[in-house]
């Protein structure tokens, strides 16, 4: 059997802190599911069909990563694609401490399901999505 991993977050834009956690995952995973949330009630820079596309141009033809996009529960896509564990990157404590608590309430609903937070690399912990839109937002794409 392998060890699959579902990657789950909105990913607008997906950045290389979220790459980062990818990578080192697959030390851990012998799969990952980057799964890319929708959300009717968010407004996003870019729509679920242009991020599933970037990260799959970002990963080529890697056969241990998937990326599909998902509008219900993250434990229900967990189960769609036969992950054990949820992967999630903590950046802060802040970071930590709400993860801490979606892994609790995904525990509950899924107790087959374990989640893996990995802390982010020290050069990588202030890259944000919403960083990352704002300098897409005013041409500073590189800065």
């Amino acid at each position: 059997m392998y060890a699959t991993a579902l990657f789950p977050g909105s990913f607008d834009p997906f950045t290389i802190g979220h790459a980062a956690i990818v990578n080192r995952a697959l030390k851990l995973f012998d799969r990952i599911v980057i799964a890319v949330g929708q959300n009717s009630d968010k407004q996003y820079m870019f729509d679920a069909d242009e991020r599933v596309m970037m990260i799959r141009m970002l990963f080529g033809n890697d056969p241990r990563i998937k990326v599909v996009s998902y509008s219900d529960m993250t434990v229900d896509c967990c189960r769609r694609e036969r992950a054990a564990f949820i992967l999630r990157g903590a950046r802060n404590t802040d970071d930590f401490e709400y993860e801490q608590t979606v892994a609790a309430v995904n525990r509950k609903l899924a107790p087959e399901i374990d989640t893996v937070i990995l802390l982010a690399d020290l050069e990588k912990r202030d890259i944000s999505s919403t960083v990352e839109r704002e300098k897409i937002a005013h041409g500073r794409i590189g800065d």
